[in-house]
């Protein structure tokens, strides 16, 4: 099967999770004390309020669409000049959580795709629709620690759908923070160690 030949995911059919936002700044004071806004203007869950690299702060929430939102916006307000990239997304596909955990599990290795950009947000925009696009497991979500500010997903699946995935996850990234998207059809077994 090509490329061309995929039939894209019914979005109507995907398990959602709630909404999610992410604020990414550069000031790690600020991002707490954006943090603390966040979680006190609305009934969210904050998921991960952390740093990472180059000296950056992010802060991931999730809850209803109109909670994230409410909260977002008070975030964004304390973030002033220090935000770096921000991203709300409503129905969130299942597998992009457990993914930014560490938590998926992986039930075999088959072609793997990787998609690496200069922003936390971008990557799980990108997770986001690549899940949307086709059928295939996240393997992680990397957000930028160790990594020089910049933030890596793959996945794993057949070779058409991860080519899908891909692309669609490429497209969802927004112009200039896209740093390099790969598919590898027919990876080592031992690569699967290495992605763990």
């Amino acid at each position: 099967m090509t490329l061309a030949e995929v039939s894209t995911v019914d979005e109507a059919t995907l398990p959602r999770t709630p909404a999610i936002g992410l604020l990414e700044l550069t000031s790690i004071a600020r991002g707490v004390v954006a943090c603390d806004a966040m979680a006190k203007r609305a009934p969210v869950e904050v998921v991960r309020s952390q740093t990472v690299c180059p000296g950056k702060y992010v802060v991931l929430i999730r809850g209803d669409e109109e909670s994230v939102r409410e909260s977002m916006e008070v975030g964004v307000h304390y973030a002033g000049g220090h935000l770096v990239d921000r991203i709300v997304i409503p129905n969130l596909h299942e597998q992009v959580v457990p993914a930014l955990l560490a938590t998926q599990p992986l039930p075999g290795l088959r072609a793997v795709g990787i998609i690496e950009t200069f922003s936390v947000a971008s990557t799980i925009a990108a997770a986001d629709a690549a899940c949307k696009a086709a059928e295939v497991t996240l393997i992680e979500v990397r957000m930028s620690n160790g990594l020089g500010g910049k933030a890596y997903v793959t996945m794993s699946g057949d070779q058409y759908a991860v080519e899908a995935s891909v692309a669609a996850g490429v497209a969802a990234v927004e112009s200039g923070l896209l740093l390099r998207s790969e598919v590898i059809p027919a990876p080592h077994p031992d690569l699967g160690k290495a992605l763990l």
